[in-house]
């Protein structure tokens, strides 16, 4: 159900607000380090310019680093990118992908 719900998002823009709390439920939750990296990688690089899924998923990756202490380099530059296009026009992705990546560098010793 989860995957199903996710792979709706990215194809259904009228879904987004039910993947929310998928996505935030599965970073908070699944004890499944790969999975839930996967999926917030490919909805943070899948979604599109202004979807609320690209803050939301720089955030659950910040939860990913706090809850298991890594990222694999591809999670960290992702969170790294939508920090940076948050901080440079909000319109495109919200402030949640700035929390999410102090968190990363928080959590991953990156300061």
């Amino acid at each position: 159900m989860v995957v199903e719900t996710l792979e709706l998002a990215l194809r259904d823009r009228s879904a987004e607000g039910r993947v929310a709390g998928v996505l935030v439920g599965t970073a908070l939750n699944d004890d499944d380090v790969g999975f839930v990296e996967h999926w917030c990688v490919q909805v943070g690089t899948r979604a599109v310019s202004g979807s609320p899924l690209l803050g939301l998923a720089g955030l659950c990756l910040g939860h990913i680093a706090r809850r298991f202490g890594c990222l694999s380099d591809e999670a960290r530059g992702l969170a790294e990118s939508l920090a940076a296009r948050a901080e440079a026009d909000p319109s495109d992705v919200d402030g949640r992908a700035l929390d999410g990546y102090d968190d990363v560098r928080s959590f991953l010793h990156l300061w």
